[in-house]
């Protein structure tokens, strides 16, 4: 009996050691990107990324709690402004403000997520015309400490939060090619 447990022991501390070896292997920095092309102009997209007022109207992360508190502050829209929520485990409990816009072009945002795991990340949206169309880029990036690392032994951040990115364009795109 102390031979099997004693072998169960060492197969969990070799699983184990795996692990974290996997883990210290990952990057410590992340980059999440996704990009769509909209038949519409640059001026008609901006201001639904540009005001967080409007995000209700196409960001995926708006439906997961109907419940969810939110609260505005600093600038309407643009730099300065401010976007803080707090909602189920879903979506947790987190703060965004907008760092820098470039009208029609470009918005940048930090990103602090307070709950269920504190992150601290940049949120970029390029908008760009293309002859009759605009490619909106929507990209997010930041470090990775070693937990996160850990975490990416067993998901795909990038495929994971890559959806949401798809969801959300693919709302932006709806919205404003009607």
């Amino acid at each position: 009996m102390f031979e099997i447990v004693a072998v169960v022991a060492i197969v969990l501390a070799i699983a184990a050691a795996i692990v974290l070896i996997l883990a210290a292997t990952k990057p410590n920095t992340f980059s999440v990107q996704r990009a769509t092309s909209v038949k519409a102009s640059p001026e008609i997209i901006f201001p639904l990324i540009n005001d967080f007022h409007q995000w209700g109207t196409w960001s995926p992360y708006e439906t997961r709690d109907p419940a969810m508190k939110r609260s505005y502050s600093g600038a309407a829209s643009g730099k300065g402004a401010v976007y803080g929520w707090d909602g189920n485990r879903n979506v947790g409990s987190g703060r965004m403000e907008i760092l820098e816009t470039s009208a029609p072009a470009k918005v940048v945002i930090k990103l602090d997520f307070f709950k269920p795991f504190e992150g601290h990340n940049t949120a970029e949206f390029t908008i760009l015309p293309q002859g009759d169309a605009t490619d909106v880029t929507w990209v997010m990036h930041g470090p990775a400490p070693f937990i996160s690392r850990l975490m990416q032994v067993f998901m795909n951040i990038d495929r994971m939060i890559g959806k949401d990115f798809e969801a959300g364009l693919a709302n932006l795109k709806r919205l404003t090619e009607s």
